[in-house]
């Protein structure tokens, strides 16, 4: 880039960043107050924050804007997520910047009298930085959105796989909704660790919010099963419904060594009454 303009870029990146506010202010004005108060002024000063950016870009190096760009799409993401606004809002402010100050930066060439190839380097490295922009914000917010997702849906697994103690040797183990394979190690996991960490004997799984029962469900189930007993517990099924029950024989599933009852109610007296003929023989 020609070395005479230096100063004028200066002027230039100077004279953008002075009219941060009243930039800010206009978005503030196109957006026709579609946001509540307290949106359009966090958006406010993030706009601001993006203007000082794209100003300083004209004559700073563009790995130190680049690096700037990066932390502004993360406060940015976060905004958004937290104000529950979508990707496309950020993305349009964006471009309304590339074009307001896409203009300023046109009409100071002219005033300086740029040449038409220091124009050009000019505001190709601005369309640079606006790219980046944009690419930043999309990527943030991608990854944000998508740890949100798996940190929900951890908390969905954990909260749906309970175990409850009833006793200090009896848990009820409810299980809700569909088992994958995904949940189904999930719920081998948990199992095979509270079971063991609260010391308990008998394990009762309740069947009883499970909708369907099929051949990949009753595998998943099995398994969890097998690994219980392996270290120690008692396993016992309850919530047999008579749907489910007419499924397991029509599927050849065999439950053999599992006591099975249709309610908790009748899983617990048995457990009790086992315990009482073992302590008392």
């Amino acid at each position: 880039m020609n070395t005479s303009i230096k100063i004028p870029l200066r002027e230039i990146s100077a004279k953008l960043i002075s009219l941060k506010e009243a930039l800010a202010n206009q978005r503030f004005i196109a957006d026709e107050n579609r946001y509540s108060t307290k949106i359009d002024d966090s958006l406010r000063n993030w706009r601001e924050n993006l203007i000082i950016i794209f100003a300083s870009s004209i004559n700073e190096d563009l790995d130190k804007t680049y690096e700037s760009l990066r932390l502004w799409g993360l406060d940015g993401v976060n905004l958004l997520v937290n104000m529950e606004l979508p990707l496309d809002l950020a993305i349009e402010e964006v471009r309304f910047y590339r074009n307001t100050i896409g203009e300023i930066i046109k009409d100071e060439a002219i005033n300086y009298n740029f040449s038409l190839s220091d124009f050009y380097e000019i505001i190709s490295r601005f369309d640079s930085v606006v790219d980046r922009a944009v690419y930043w914000l999309s990527l943030s917010y991608s990854n944000t959105y998508a740890s949100r997702i798996y940190a929900a849906e951890a908390t969905a697994l954990e909260l749906s796989i309970p175990i409850v103690r009833v006793t200090e040797e009896i848990g009820i183990l409810p299980l809700i909704g569909d088992i994958d394979t995904k949940r189904s190690q999930e719920l081998m996991d948990k199992a095979l660790q509270y079971s063991t960490d609260l010391d308990l004997h008998h394990i009762v799984i309740d069947l009883s919010g499970v909708p369907i029962i099929d051949t990949m469900v009753a595998s998943h189930l099995l398994k969890v099963i097998e690994a219980l007993k392996l270290v120690g517990m008692n396993v016992i099924l309850t919530g047999i419904r008579p749907e489910i029950a007419q499924t397991i024989v029509n599927l050849g599933i065999r439950l053999d060594g599992i006591s099975t009852f249709s309610s908790l109610h009748h899983a617990i007296k048995f457990i009790q009454k086992n315990m009482q003929i073992a302590m008392h023989p």
